[in-house]
Formats: structure tokens, sequence, C-alpha cells
């Protein structure tokens, strides 16, 4: 049975691999544990904590079925040197969420700014915890998670932001959405056929004009 207040924030943790820190400069050390506290932080605000427990509900996944929800400090490069935003063990229950790189987020906070960036990290790690846990309905059903990632999320920006401008824009940034047959932003969701079942690749591909 679900539990009637929400207990995934509980199963949250903050995991860094230590032996793959030596690979990494002290600035990007620095770095990855300020992104993964701050995606931390914004994964178990009470708002989304309790939107989680609605969808999960509606869905039929039972709360016990997470056994444990790992926000990595550092980010994960497949063998073809693409990162994705998450992973999902289905079988163990774990989920695995991913930062992205220092380089991109750099570059992002030139064009952008440091406060556009914080809600892209903040969202976009949302939007992986959403399909991942979708995961563990739909196994490896990968359209059909996609598609149900993206309408949930579509509804949680909504309920976030009380502009339906800004909300439409953060889902843009997000999944690369259309506005009048053009690209509203340069940002990309994983949908070529490289995307492993059970991952999520949300990445950046440009920059919106």
């Amino acid at each position: 049975m679900l539990l009637e207040n929400p207990s995934l924030s509980n199963k949250m943790s903050i995991s860094v691999d230590h032996e793959k820190l030596d690979n990494y400069s002290q600035n990007h050390v620095r770095f990855y544990f300020k992104y993964s506290s701050f995606v931390f932080k914004a994964l178990k605000t009470p708002k989304f904590q309790r939107f989680l427990h609605w969808m999960l509900k509606k869905e039929r996944i039972e709360e016990h079925s997470v056994r444990a929800v790992h926000v990595k400090v550092l980010p994960f490069r497949r063998e073809n040197g693409k990162g994705i935003a998450g992973n999902c063990d289905t079988t163990r229950g774990r989920i695995r969420i991913y930062p992205k790189t220092m380089t991109f987020c750099r570059i992002f906070k030139q064009k952008f700014g440091r406060s556009s960036l914080l809600v892209y990290a903040g969202n976009r790690a949302r939007a992986a915890l959403i399909h991942e846990l979708l995961h563990l309905k739909y196994a490896a059903d990968e359209k059909t998670v996609r598609k149900r990632a993206e309408n949930y999320f579509c509804i949680f920006t909504r309920k976030q932001f009380a502009q339906g401008a800004h909300a439409f824009w953060v889902y843009a940034m997000i999944f690369n959405e259309k506005i009048s047959g053009k690209k509203a932003l340069g940002l990309s969701c994983g949908t070529n056929s490289s995307t492993k079942p059970n991952e999520t690749c949300l990445r950046a591909s440009g920059a919106f004009k």
C-alpha cells in the first residue's frame, strides 16, 4: 500500500565515487559537490515531493519499490562520450541522477546568467527523476516512459510557475519544444536511438536565441 505521506525524500542521498575524484581538479570537485547539493535540495522540496507522491499513486507505482535515489556528484558518460541525466536499475529499485559538466554550466551561465542555470539544473534533475521513476512500471518501454515523463513534467511546471509563459519556457528548455515551427531553445531531450533503456539523456545541443 502507498503511504499517505511522501516518503521518497527519506531514500535520497548524495553519492560520490571517491576513487574517481583523483581524476578531477580541486576546482572541479568543489563545483560538483555544490552542484549535487543544490540538486539534492531541489529534489527534496516539499512541493516536488508531494507531486511525486501524487504521480506514483496515479501510476500505481508503490513507493517501497524505490529502494534508493542517489544524487551523483560526478557526471557520467557512456562509451560514445555522451552524458546522461539519470538511470534506473529496475531490479534493485535504485535510481541515479547525474550532473551536467562544469564546462557546460560555465558556458550556459555566460550566455544566460546564473539564475537561468539554476532553473535549468534543478528542473533537469526533476525531469530525470520523473523519467526514471516511470521506468519502474514501464521497464524498457522507453517511448511510453518519455511521453509520460514529458506530460508529468509539464503538469509540475504549470503548478510551479504561476505565469504560463515561464512554465513553458522551463518545459521547452528541458524537452526542446518548438514554437511556431522554430526551436525555442537549443536544448534537446535524448530522443536519439543511442539512448539505452532506463537512461535519461537531457543534453544541450546549442544555444537559443
